[in-house]
């Protein structure tokens, strides 16, 4: 079973810092500070506080699969034979490049994974030669994204 995850309070302070790291991770600590009014160790120390509580999981560049080539997003529920197959189809789907997340899901689907590919056609072979033949996946179905209307984060 797992285990319940533990929640942590952030102040004022906390919530100025993330909202400007949020909004641009490069941003220099001492701009922060002076923004928000303590100085630098401060900002550095509540930053230390924060990793160690796992409410920061890293930073990040985050690439635009579009500019290499990547036109066709796609979601795709996965029914799997029977439940048990599921850590062995997940351990096939991470050894596709083009599969970016995977989510163990309730409804429909037993899993639910997000593809990129470079067009339709490149999204069918996928289906067809990778993702459908894995021992254990009994049938998808895909959904393919028009456009993304909102990418956000977590409101802080």
């Amino acid at each position: 079973m797992k285990k319940k995850t533990k929640t942590i309070t952030i102040d004022g302070i906390d919530k100025k810092i993330l909202r400007a790291l949020m909004q641009d991770a490069r941003t220099p600590i001492l701009e922060i500070a002076r923004n928000v009014g303590i100085s630098g160790a401060a900002i550095h120390q509540r930053l230390r506080k924060l990793e160690q509580s796992k409410l920061l999981a890293g930073s990040k560049f985050v690439i635009d699969p579009k500019i290499l080539g990547f036109s066709t997003l796609a979601f795709v529920g996965i029914y799997l034979d029977k439940a048990a197959d599921s850590d062995s189809v997940i351990n096939a789907l991470k050894s596709i490049p083009e599969v970016v997340e995977c989510h163990y899901t309730t409804g429909n689907y037993s899993l639910f994974i997000k593809v990129l590919s470079l067009d339709n056609n490149h999204l069918m072979k996928l289906l067809n030669k990778e993702i459908q033949p894995i021992n254990g996946v009994s049938r998808t179905e895909s959904l393919i994204s028009l456009e993304q209307q909102i990418d956000r984060q977590v409101k802080i």
